[in-house]
């Protein structure tokens, strides 16, 4: 075991993009623990979008991390040392221990993983947070009826990738939209999307209408901007949205200015905002299902992976700034 814990934590609040320089890599000493604690060794961290907007002073849904605070996020890692009657050292744990070598934990919310035929990884993708976004959003949200037509943006990323399989295991037609050829070509080759539209190409409006003749049915969101415009110009009466992400704003200093907001009211369509953390009660179904469907190979991912705490501040600006392939990850041993 290494005598030092290494940790990323926030030195600014950014304007605009982040900054390398808004991070500050610090080395401590080992935490001690006490009675009831346990010290886990992480082997993965999670990068995710929302980590943006803890970055900020503005009021959200959640606490934002201070200035010189250790950065949030999931991990999944072993047990070092115990003093809980619960775990055991040796034990594979995904918690929420942040940017980090090692984290404390008093147990709660921390989950032990024992399956050996799903890598750790897993844990923080499609069996985890982003997993359970999916499933919630499209599942419990969206309510999908075979024949509908589902529309999912960021289509190759960790949420919008299992959307859109999960569309098509409830009979739906899956329209993906992303940023590249490649990804594109990821999305209907080797996740079985009926089609996805390249916004960089610059036609999105043509090559969405053109990918969706029978209008939209519902409309996944994890970007919002001009792409959130364009859709709604296509929604059909009594259409759903769930409302998971706005990632082109989170950089965005002038928020973009919705036009085609009258969609909502002449169409009827129901667009609700949600927080996958707002429906824990839900998280047993979704990873029962999602590990089905995966051992069955219906469902299929891919991961980005940098390599070294080290690395996870430019991983996490890349990502913001979809440079990443699928679930966003950082290799801490």
């Amino acid at each position: 075991m290494t005598e030092k814990n290494i940790q990323v934590r926030l030195a600014r609040r950014p304007e605009g993009e982040p900054r390398i320089s808004d991070f500050k890599i610090v080395e401590t000493p080992l935490p001690d623990i006490g009675k009831g604690q346990l010290l886990v060794r992480n082997h993965y961290l999670s990068l995710d979008p929302y980590m943006r907007g803890r970055m900020s002073s503005a009021k959200s849904y959640a606490q934002s991390v201070d200035i010189g605070e250790v950065m949030v996020g999931g991990t999944v890692g072993q047990v070092a040392v115990s003093r809980h009657s619960g775990f055991h050292e040796g034990d594979l744990v995904v918690g929420y221990l942040g940017w980090q070598l090692y984290g404390v934990s008093d147990g709660t919310a921390l989950m032990r993983v024992d399956d050996p035929g799903i890598p750790l990884t897993a844990y923080l993708g499609v069996l985890g947070m982003p997993g359970a976004t999916a499933y919630v959003g499209l599942v419990d949200i969206g309510q999908p009826k075979s024949g509908e037509t589902v529309v999912v943006s960021a289509a190759s990323g960790a949420v919008g990738s299992v959307v859109g399989q999960i569309a098509k295991i409830k009979g739906c037609r899956a329209v993906g939209i992303a940023g590249g050829s490649e990804k594109c070509a990821y999305v209907t080759d080797e996740l079985g999307f009926d089609a996805c539209i390249d916004y960089k190409r610059g036609r999105l409006a043509e090559d969405l209408a053109a990918a969706t003749p029978d209008g939209i049915d519902i409309y996944f969101e994890n970007v919002g901007g001009r792409i959130l415009d364009t859709v709604l110009a296509r929604m059909n009466p009594f259409g759903r949205i769930p409302l998971c992400g706005l990632i082109s704003q989170y950089n965005a200093v002038e928020p973009y200015g919705v036009k085609n907001i009258s969609s909502l009211l002449i169409n009827r369509v129901k667009l609700q905002g949600f927080i996958v953390s707002d429906h824990l009660a839900h998280w047993p179904e979704a990873f029962k299902e999602i590990g089905q469907w995966l051992k069955e190979g219906r469902i299929k991912y891919r991961e980005s992976i940098a390599q070294g705490i080290e690395s996870a501040p430019a991983a996490f600006i890349g990502l913001l700034a979809g440079k990443n392939f699928g679930k966003q990850l950082v290799k801490l041993i």
